[in-house]
């Protein structure tokens, strides 16, 4: 059976009661849902993904990016709780819930491994109107 998970805590590092044993790396979900949702709440700029995207995903978070539909007035927007499935090793679904104030918003996207064991977006949607498609697609 696929592995599923949901977030919580986000465990980055060890306590300071323990400075020699191992250093907890942030998983793959917990780094692409705070890149992802830097970029589009515009804190940070669309091309500081470029090597973290393959196929059409660049394409998609830079027209989501550019209608800032993850900026807040007032109240910075984080990561509330994060889940994910695994529909076969080397690729994840992820699931965001987003905070900012009382308002609540989801944000969806895959990840997927490649040849060089690093992590690539492969797809990113928010609720809303999506990219429209090529007709070559």
């Amino acid at each position: 059976m696929p592995a599923r998970g949901s977030g919580g805590a986000r465990p980055l590092t060890v306590s300071a009661e323990a400075p020699c044993g191992p250093v907890l790396q942030p998983r793959p979900t917990d780094l692409f849902a705070d890149r992802l949702l830097a970029v589009l709440s515009g804190q940070r700029p669309v091309h500081c993904m470029l090597r973290h995207t393959a196929g059409r995903a660049y394409d998609e978070l830079a027209w989501l990016a550019e209608r800032g539909p993850l900026r807040a007035r007032g109240t910075r927007p984080v990561v509330r709780d994060i889940g994910y499935y695994v529909p076969r090793p080397g690729a994840i679904e992820v699931f965001a819930r987003i905070g900012a104030g009382d308002q609540l918003r989801a944000m969806a996207f895959r990840l997927e491994q490649g040849p060089d064991l690093r992590w690539r977006c492969t797809a990113v949607e928010l609720g809303g109107p999506r990219m429209p498609r090529a007709d070559d697609d």
